[in-house]
């Protein structure tokens, strides 16, 4: 059978959980064989492949990880200081470069210390230094350098869940 080009570094890639951005070559190919790989991914593992204007990623109803909570939660308290501090949050996520020592004043000073403090991926500087190598992993930000991050178009993903929460909740009440 003949696979588009770069089939290995997508499957790759989507496998270990990474976000496929529109700047990145293999984006294209995904877009051009998108309904190729749709049914690939769920004849071969049983997943949902999820196409966004920013950003392509796998979902699969079986996965128990805890790491998605866990970026959940980063993008909540760091909204919710930012905020605090009285800054637009999305402009400032979606626009801005942020220096590690700046997030991590956030989280060492914010108002959910305990929720903080309770996560295994947030719960120290070395930790949440780890979990900043977990997200560049994931393309969900770049780092610049060794003191400076920029957050990739994948962090609407987290942003789009919390919007979905909020008007969940609306409806409900």
């Amino acid at each position: 059978m003949e696979y588009p080009r770069n089939h290995r570094k997508i499957v790759d890639e989507l496998m270990s959980g990474k976000f496929i951005l529109p700047i990145e070559q293999h984006y294209e190919v995904l877009k051009e064989n998108e309904e190729f790989y749709i049914d690939f991914f769920k004849i071969s593992f049983n997943y949902d492949l999820k196409f966004t204007q920013h950003y392509v990623y796998l979902v699969s109803d079986e996965s128990a990880e805890m790491l998605s909570r866990d970026m959940c939660i980063f993008f909540a308290v760091l909204s919710y200081e930012l905020d605090r501090d009285g800054k637009n949050f999305l402009e400032r996520i979606q626009y801005t470069e942020f220096e590690l020592d700046e997030l991590e004043n956030y989280f060492i000073n914010s108002s959910y210390i305990d929720l903080i403090q309770s996560n295994k991926q947030l719960k120290d500087a070395d930790a949440r230094k780890n979990f900043i190598n977990t997200l560049n992993r994931r393309n969900i930000l770049e780092k610049i350098g060794d003191n400076r991050i920029l957050f990739t178009s994948a962090h609407k993903f987290f942003m789009d869940f919390a919007s979905d929460i909020v008007k969940f909740e609306n409806v409900e009440e």
